[in-house]
């Protein structure tokens, strides 16, 4: 014998309530007023059909993002941001692809939180290049270059670019950095610093209001710093416990600045400058990453998070 909670009565009752309160958004006290029950009836009605599978509640996201991940990388570290992409069933060796689709998801967050009269700060590298092709539509902000460029490949190809394309994307006042990111010594910084391109920029430094930036892990091919300096500092650097670079500021494995004699040496935004950005977001791909993203997330600069799922189960 049918009992009454699964009469037609109710199981369309039921129906028509849970199209109000999750598909149409009403109360429940809306939904009470209407069917002349009371609030609490409404609310033990939906409880009971969600339990009995009369209800079923799906989230579904592009395949490509991690729900999972993403949360418990939020409820960790307590961000306001984290996008974790699954990376799981991607080729090893294609790291190319692998950065391609994360600059095209930072791109994809840009374009959703990035608000009119906002100052944009990018660093440099090839996430950021991805970030630049993958944008399609930004509001309206200001673009600032956070930092120079490595000798080693073509200024007018990689960030300056990347940040010319995002102030052209969202038609706003672009400001570059025409220089080197490392110079032979902290003089040569000191005065590249004060010409009037270089000077522009850096003086919006303290304006902004979100900032990208990557890390870099202390090995070939993961930092353009590494990739910069000589067989015998890399060791020397490695040797007093540098595994990260961020912006051009060496960390150790707990986030601290060291190797002060080469920050002094960098054309790139200060990290006491950085945390005073209300919204700064780390991009982080590659296992081999895993662990310069660790140093990068205790330094506590950030706010937000843009990886993949390999980084980010390493992190957790």
């Amino acid at each position: 014998m049918r009992t009454h909670h699964t009469g037609p009565e109710y199981l369309v009752q039921t129906a028509a309530m849970a199209r109000r309160f999750y598909l149409e958004g009403k109360s429940k006290m809306e939904i009470a007023e209407e069917f002349g029950i009371s609030r609490f009836k409404v609310a033990r009605t939906l409880e009971t059909a969600l339990r009995d599978g009369l209800i079923r509640l799906e989230i579904r996201l592009p395949a490509e993002l991690d729900a999972d991940l993403s949360d418990a990388l939020r409820t960790r570290f307590g961000l306001r941001h984290a996008i974790v992409i699954d990376s799981r069933q991607e080729v090893p060796d294609d790291t190319v692809e692998a950065t391609r689709r994360l600059g095209a998801v930072a791109a994809d967050l840009l374009a959703e939180i990035v608000t009119e009269n906002d100052v944009l700060g990018l660093v440099w590298g090839p996430e950021i290049e991805a970030l630049g092709l993958g944008l399609t539509t930004l509001a309206r902000c200001t673009v600032v270059q956070l930092c120079g460029v490595t000798p080693l490949r073509p200024v007018n190809k990689t960030a300056v670019e990347a940040v010319r394309r995002a102030a052209t994307i969202s038609r706003g006042v672009v400001h570059p950095i025409y220089a080197p990111l490392l110079l032979p010594d902290a003089t040569a910084a000191r005065m590249l610093r004060e010409q009037p391109g270089v000077v522009d920029a850096i003086r919006h430094f303290s304006r902004l209001t979100k900032a990208v930036v990557t890390v870099g892990g202390w090995g070939p091919g993961l930092s353009t710093v590494f990739d910069a300096l000589s067989d015998a500092e890399r060791e020397e650097y490695r040797s007093r416990g540098v595994c990260a670079e961020v912006a051009g500021h060496l960390l150790d494995a707990e986030g601290r600045i060291i190797v002060p004699e080469l920050t002094e040496r960098v054309i790139a935004i200060s990290f006491d400058e950085l945390r005073k950005v209300p919204e700064v977001i780390l991009l982080a791909d590659g296992i081999e990453r895993a662990v310069a993203a660790s140093a990068a997330v205790k330094t506590g600069l950030f706010n937000g998070v843009v990886t993949d799922a390999r980084v980010a189960e390493s992190l957790l």
